[in-house]
């Protein structure tokens, strides 16, 4: 199966500096610029807004 580059899978870091990561997928279409999400953070016991990396 080929891979699809609409949808690239990426990894969310986290701002707090704990270097906790997410991975998930995003539309390119959709989303040009990069992810920022408000997830939860279990090294600091929060939520915390997580950056997309490249």
């Amino acid at each position: 199966m080929a891979r699809n580059e609409l949808r690239p899978v990426i990894k969310l870091r986290s701002t707090a500096g704990t270097g906790h990561t997410y991975v998930t997928r995003k539309n390119r279409r959709n989303d040009p610029d990069r992810l920022v999400l408000r997830k939860y953070d279990p090294l600091v016991r929060r939520h915390v807004d997580f950056r997309e990396e490249r």
